[in-house]
């Protein structure tokens, strides 16, 4: 069982949005990697941070790796999962859309929320910079990439079109 859609792309970007409706329009699973690491960790995001960023990123290696052999649906990662080099190569055998967002955009979404990454002086800054770091690799692993700033419906008819015939259905 491998999941049908695994939706990646940076913070703000609306994976766990278009997730959900896009698991609602293939009537199947969805589920997010964040939360299930959070439920298998018993502890939160920002705790497994406290301990520094590699711990919460091994945590992610397994919990993602686990997730893209057992779970049938739609994935949504977290978007640094991208960073953990298991996890880009686990991809290659996936239909992985990029949910792409500019910097301006992405981080008026997020502003203001418990991201970790964002402690910083200047957050702004900071979420540029890591977008801008993580570009190449979101579009190396992608199948597929659509715009975010699109309305989810038109998100989720993208990327159904976009989907391989043995994944449309049931």
């Amino acid at each position: 069982m491998t999941p049908r859609v695994v939706l990646t792309g940076f913070m703000g970007s609306g994976k766990s949005t278009v997730g959900h409706a896009l698991a609602a329009a293939l009537d199947v699973d969805y589920l997010d990697t964040d939360a299930e690491i959070v439920r298998r960790a018993g502890r939160s995001i920002p705790e497994l941070f406290a301990d520094g960023e590699d711990v919460f990123r091994a945590a992610e290696r397994d919990t993602v790796l686990d997730v893209l052999t057992t779970a049938d649906g739609v994935v949504a990662l977290g978007g640094g999962s991208v960073t953990v080099p298991a996890i880009a190569a686990a991809l290659a055998d996936h239909h992985v859309v990029y949910l792409e967002i500019d910097a301006v955009a992405g981080f008026a979404r997020v502003v203001g929320s418990p991201r970790p990454l964002l402690s910083h002086p200047d957050p702004a800054a900071r979420y540029a910079e890591l977008l801008a770091d993580r570009i190449d690799t979101y579009r190396a692993v992608a199948s597929h990439t659509v715009d975010a700033l699109a309305p989810v419906p038109d998100l989720v008819a993208q990327i159904i079109t976009a989907l391989p015939e043995q994944e449309k259905s049931s």
